[in-house]
């Protein structure tokens, strides 16, 4: 029964003071004006203005329109600005999770670079190590994320941010430190430090133990880069980690990487983006943004 320009109506009534202002306010004659507000009356049953005052006043029940206009109204306008700015271009939601456990070294200048450029995006971040981000992409409730395993959903388009290199983290006194290359079948007696990832998600299985059918000793997992980074410093396992991520403990002195077989394991990170935002400016940007940081602040990595 209550339309948009109702509200206006009644909104203009009160701020005007009269029917003939409340008309110049809407570019509507005094008497297209009157005719709006009886028609809106009989629908209602209930009189809005009490014209036998000077000047007219709104009703109880005027009064209670009005109010349910205050309330709508701004709103409404806050909406359609936010509306135009999108369609502009210039603002809208970044939701990202990233299943990277070693990211937030290029990812958080790559955030800060981005906040700074697009003010009026809302940016937020989690970490997706505790529950699924693709249905969370495909819901909407995420915008992008971070990840070195696709999979094939119908409605995302998996961007290549870089290629890494997956290495081998051992300790300085491992027997394997001296390899210029280690071999599947040298991890048999490992153990070996993951994340706490499935293991199908794993490179260092997919693409290089399980092609080759060998098994570690045992696997050991832990939440923290630099935990897994002590663990391997005292003798106490071995990790395939991105190459980036074990830069400030070799320069401690701390570990020895080698290469997993002689050509080495390169992974791809994506950015995963749903189809119909492919285009909008600013995802366009963050995209751009991430390449450019991570190329600047990581070393060992290649373009995808």
């Amino acid at each position: 029964m209550l339309e948009i320009r109702h509200l206006e109506t009644l909104s203009a009534i009160r701020d005007g003071g009269s029917l003939q202002e409340a008309a110049e306010r809407l570019h509507l004659t005094q008497s297209a004006l009157s005719h709006q507000l009886r028609e809106l009356e009989s629908r209602l049953g209930t009189p809005l203005l009490n014209r036998r005052t000077r000047p007219a006043r709104l009703t109880t029940a005027g009064l209670r329109v009005l109010a349910l206009a205050d309330d709508i109204l701004p709103r409404l306008r806050a909406t359609e600005r936010e509306l135009q700015r999108l369609a502009a271009g210039r603002t809208g939601r970044l939701h990202l999770a990233i299943e990277c456990h070693s990211c937030f070294q290029w990812l958080m200048p790559a955030l800060d670079a981005f906040r700074a450029q697009w003010p009026e995006v809302a940016l937020d971040l989690s970490a997706a190590f505790s529950f699924a981000p693709f249905p969370a992409l495909l819901r909407g409730d995420l915008d992008l994320v971070i990840t070195s395993d696709p999979q094939t959903l119908e409605a995302i388009d998996y961007v290549p941010l870089f290629t890494y290199e997956l290495v081998l983290a051992v300790s300085e006194s491992h027997p394997l430190a001296s390899q210029r290359y280690i071999r599947p079948e040298q991890l048999a007696d490992q153990t070996l430090i993951t994340y706490p990832v499935d293991r199908q998600r794993l490179d260092v299985f997919t693409s290089f133990l399980d092609p080759a059918d060998v098994e570690p000793a045992s696997v050991r997992k832990a939440e923290l880069t630099p935990i897994i980074a002590q663990l391997i410093a005292s003798n106490r396992g071995v990790a395939a980690l991105p190459n980036w991520a074990l830069t400030e403990y070799l320069d401690k002195g701390w570990l020895k990487v080698c290469r997993l077989g002689p050509q080495g394991v390169w992974p791809t990170l994506y950015a995963a983006i749903r189809n119909e935002d492919a285009d909008a400016p600013f995802i366009k940007d963050f995209l751009t943004i991430a390449r450019d940081v991570s190329f600047r602040t990581l070393t060992g990595i290649k373009a995808a």
